[in-house]
């Protein structure tokens, strides 16, 4: 994000993604403004999250688990939906492997609940592996998706983030939860 950038966006971005059953889809999917030039390759490499590896050495998160969420989406949870910060939070998880962009909010939480009930060595170890391979197809998708946007739209008109975000988010499939529980 650019210095300074207002989180406004985000958070009511966030709270309809709350809201509505459609897929949680990052916002700098759809060129979100506020990123820095070279933001979104950063974002797609995970090369952002980098600096949370200090959280993990000293204790405040984990390698896997849970992604944190800000205050302002907690105070948004619902009662069963807060259970899923009942374990450390972790720089990659379950939820990240397993359909991150193309599950729900709901599935998001169903999916951190189940790692939380199911917390195991191999079963991390399953995720970290997997997690190589899920941070590969999203530079190739990021790099495809600006490809497609520069082809698409002109230059200097942005695209309405929401709208855009909400609109392809219904279009695509999205694969049922008994799926998504699977280790």
């Amino acid at each position: 994000m650019k210095v300074s950038a207002e989180t406004q966006t985000h958070e009511h971005y966030f709270q309809e993604l709350m809201k509505v059953s459609c897929p949680m889809t990052k916002l700098d999917a759809y060129g979100d403004p506020r990123l820095a030039p070279f933001g979104r390759i950063l974002r797609a490499s995970g090369l952002d999250e980098l600096p949370q590896i200090f959280n993990v050495l000293c204790g405040e998160m984990s390698l896997v688990g849970p992604r944190p969420c800000t205050p302002n989406e907690f105070a948004h949870y619902e009662s069963w939906q807060r259970e899923r910060v009942n374990g450390l939070p972790g720089l990659t998880g379950y939820w990240q492997v397993n359909g991150k962009n193309k599950t729900t909010f709901n599935e998001m939480i169903v999916m951190d609940l189940f790692y939380l009930k199911n917390v195991s060595i191999l079963l991390d170890l399953k995720i970290m592996l997997k997690t190589c391979a899920v941070i590969a197809g999203q530079l190739i998708e990021s790099r495809l998706a600006a490809q497609y946007r520069r082809q698409d739209r002109p230059s200097g008109s942005p695209a309405p983030v929401l709208q855009t975000s909400v609109e392809s988010a219904q279009k695509s499939p999205r694969s049922p939860t008994t799926t998504i529980l699977q280790a």
